[in-house]
């Protein structure tokens, strides 16, 4: 059996074994020579100067310290950084590609339940079951059995906003519904949209002619407070926003106050700011809709993000390159 390159984990300690339970790692051993227990959380602790001098191969994850000049320098083998979780602008500079190391990203994978997330609550808030749940709770009074007009999911309008992973993953799982999905992205054209099967059309139309709105478009200072009071107004009333991406794509204030007048109503995932105070309005408001950052990989959900990583080892480690591959230019208009 060839030798096995060496592998190190940078991430935070505890949350190796939940990314990376026994089958996964297993898996992961067979190709890389790693010891889960021999995790960096600081690469520059003099203590790892021997092990990340033979590393050829970097498990990153969440809590991944910074690859600077001067860790890339103590470990001069180093040709792979594959990371366990979404983006890597918190730990990755310029320096990692000018020295041609290959970096790896498992944002394909986390997109998945985000994506899940997003479909069932599009399919839920066309039937209205958030608002109607909460009056319920409220009123302990059931309307009966009689026909409610408005709602239901045949020929729902939503709009998608940004096509990224998470974006294209909710269009796909769109599909076999009975819905009209539009898409706005600045980096989309109409070739690419008639591909996706959508309509390509400005932000503020999307906002005008769509029932639900779902926001999947990175945080960059261009995209902060993307959806303001001006944005919020073109909404139809009774429209529902969704907000899965980051909670500093939407003006907080100015949904509250579309929130306090019942016009509108929201699913956030995220909010700003994050986590919410205890005394913020979205807790008790009848039309928001608030889970603490549920979307993404959590539970089980987490061995997807190993296996993913698994996969690309295997893939460097045969010579084939990684699949998912980060390219720096990505890096500025990315999540």
């Amino acid at each position: 059996m060839p030798e096995r390159p060496q592998a190190l984990f940078a991430m935070t300690a505890e949350n190796v074994p939940l990314v990376f339970p026994p089958a996964v790692l297993a898996r992961l051993r067979e190709s890389v020579d790693i010891d889960p227990g021999l995790v960096a959380e600081d690469l520059t602790d003099p203590a790892l100067a021997d092990v990340l001098a033979r590393t050829e191969i970097l498990v990153t994850g969440w809590g991944c310290p910074r690859l600077d000049a001067a860790v890339l320098d103590a470990a001069p083998k180093l040709r792979a950084v594959l990371h366990s979780a979404g983006s890597v602008k918190g730990f990755a500079g310029a320096e990692i590609w000018r020295r041609g190391i290959a970096v790896s990203s498992a944002a394909e994978a986390n997109a998945v339940p985000v994506a899940e997330y997003t479909l069932a609550v599009i399919l839920l808030a066309g039937k209205d079951v958030f608002v109607r749940r909460e009056r319920l709770r409220t009123e302990r009074v059931s309307p009966g059995w009689g026909i409610v007009p408005g709602i239901g999911n045949h020929g729902r309008r939503v709009g998608v906003i940004g096509a990224s992973r998470i974006g294209r993953k909710v269009i796909e799982l769109l599909r076999p519904f009975d819905l009209s999905v539009s898409l706005t992205d600045p980096y989309v054209d109409e070739n690419a949209a008639s591909e996706l099967g959508v309509r390509l059309l400005p932000l503020d139309e999307l906002l005008r002619t769509s029932d639900i709105v779902t926001v999947h478009a990175p945080e960059t200072p261009e995209t902060r407070r993307l959806i303001g009071g001006r944005e919020l107004a073109l909404m139809p009333d009774g429209a529902v926003l969704v907000n899965t991406a980051r909670g500093s794509l939407v003006d907080t204030d100015a949904l509250v106050a579309e929130l306090r007048s019942g016009r509108l109503s929201a699913v956030l995932d995220v909010t700003d700011p994050e986590p919410l105070p205890a005394d913020s309005p979205l807790h008790e408001l009848l039309g928001a809709f608030v889970t603490p950052h549920l979307a993404g990989s959590q539970g089980n959900e987490l061995a997807r993000l190993g296996l993913a990583v698994v996969e690309e080892a295997e893939r460097v480690v045969s010579g084939a390159g990684v699949a998912f591959p980060v390219a720096f230019e990505a890096l500025e208009r990315g999540a």
